[in-house]
């Protein structure tokens, strides 16, 4: 009887390690940027507007939601109207960028862990305000150096700065 629970327990435990690695082994991976997204908020191809862009998989949903912006992408997980079934945000990594022109189509980081610069004097693609996302700190300090601003993370984003204080309750 006791080693039929103990087998039991080991079950328990080897059944409980695999499922840890298969939600592991779902998390979503950023998509490469091509010439077919199209930005969820303002209809238009993503690579037509320069600065860091941003995309969020939800769910089991295999395509991401485009934005022609870090921004919007920031903008769409504080919107209450939005899903929330988030399952990754992914934004252009400005550290690895080859210009502000052109971001890159594949030097995508997960939002959550990117070092943002706000305030600079850098604007996003519609002439907005953006929020800067570098993979460093240490590059996030040099982009200030030159451009100003001042950096937080991604839960220390300002709402205000993202949505305006209209829309951000004040």
């Amino acid at each position: 009887m006791r080693l039929a629970a103990v087998a039991c327990t080991f079950a328990a435990v080897l059944f409980l390690a695999g499922c840890g690695a298969e939600e592991q082994a779902e998390t979503p991976q950023p998509f490469a940027l091509t010439e077919s997204a199209i930005g969820h908020y303002c209809g238009m191809n993503v690579l037509e507007h320069p600065g860091p862009k941003g995309q969020i998989v939800l769910g089991r949903i295999a395509e991401p939601i485009w934005f022609s912006s870090a921004r919007d992408a920031v903008a769409f997980t504080m919107l209450p109207e939005e899903p929330k079934n988030v399952a990754a945000i992914f934004v252009s990594d400005m550290a690895a960028a080859p210009t502000w022109e052109e971001p890159g189509p594949e030097n995508w980081i997960d939002a959550r862990k990117a070092f943002f610069v706000i305030r600079s004097s850098k604007r996003g693609g519609m002439g907005a305000e953006e929020t800067i996302p570098f993979s460093s700190e240490t590059a996030a300090r040099v982009f200030v150096s030159m451009h100003g601003g001042e950096i937080v993370d991604f839960a220390r984003i300002p709402p205000e700065y993202v949505l305006g204080k209209s829309q951000a309750g004040g």
